[in-house]
């Protein structure tokens, strides 16, 4: 009975994984900012021209990141992976 369990379990998950995952689940609709260089860039190899905007750093929020962060990623993790 064990054996046909396990069989059983190996059959499901089989068929599951050859299953198109999400195949329904989007919607396709227009996009209203097709051909936009502001967002898509000149072409589809270079960056947005919203990416050159530099702004000044507000030292005041900070330790408001620093507090979000550790409350995410846990006290001292914020800096791991950069």
């Amino acid at each position: 009975m064990k054996k046909f369990s396990v069989l059983l379990f190996a059959v499901a998950a089989v068929s599951l994984a050859s299953c198109d995952y999400q195949k329904t689940n989007r919607i396709e609709q227009k996009d209203v900012r097709q051909g936009d260089e502001w967002v898509y860039g000149v072409s589809p190899d270079s960056a947005a021209r919203q990416l050159k905007n530099k702004y000044t750093a507000k030292p005041e929020l900070e330790k408001r990141t620093q507090a979000i962060q550790e409350k995410l990623f846990g006290l001292g993790k914020s800096n791991e992976g950069a």
